[in-house]
């Protein structure tokens, strides 16, 4: 109960977080979630992971406790599936703290909303945060990347069909591996 609400606290910051774009997404009941998430990361994954949805409140809310380690959850329409030393990245990153000494992964085999590639805190695109779009890709996140991001694009207008370090430059760099 104690990891179920620290969840609740921290993905609660994620989502009123979230960017303008993720924000006009409507809220879906837990079965249309289950759906999206299906296509988010492995089932394998999925089906023992921390399943959180947005309740019509706007709050985050449990609708599965997990056992290996994972959160689900599909904060404004971008569903993902994170590993722990990922969320503690995530968090890092909301709340502008120091990057986890830690590996982390996150699979987003749905793609999502598009984000600023130089800005990391950006709420849309404008035209100089060099706005990317990437489809169905995972991510390795946490200061333990760093050394795997070497000979990967830095470059602030990236092809989002190509591996390339996002946010470079910036505590929160993290590697972008597109699946398809």
């Amino acid at each position: 109960m104690k990891r179920a609400s620290a969840l609740l606290f921290f993905t609660s910051t994620i989502v009123s977080s979230a960017s303008l774009a993720y924000a006009q997404h409507a809220t879906v009941d837990d079965q249309e979630l289950m759906t999206k998430l299906r296509q988010a990361a492995p089932v394998h994954v999925l089906e023992q992971a921390t399943v959180m949805n947005t309740g019509h409140d706007g709050k985050m809310k449990v609708i599965q406790e997990g056992n290996n380690g994972w959160t689900c959850m599909d904060p404004g329409g971008a569903p993902m599936c994170a590993d722990k030393a990922a969320m503690a990245w995530v968090e890092a990153w909301q709340s502008k703290g120091p990057t986890p000494q830690r590996l982390g992964f996150i699979y987003m085999l749905s793609g999502d909303n598009g984000a600023s590639n130089t800005d990391p805190y950006a709420t849309k695109e404008t035209p100089d945060n060099n706005w990317i779009k990437t489809g169905s890709h995972v991510m390795i996140v946490g200061a333990e990347a760093k050394s795997m991001m070497q000979g990967y694009p830095r470059d602030a207008k990236a092809d989002p069909n190509k591996p390339y370090v996002m946010w470079p430059g910036t505590p929160y760099e993290h590697l972008m591996l597109p699946t398809k």
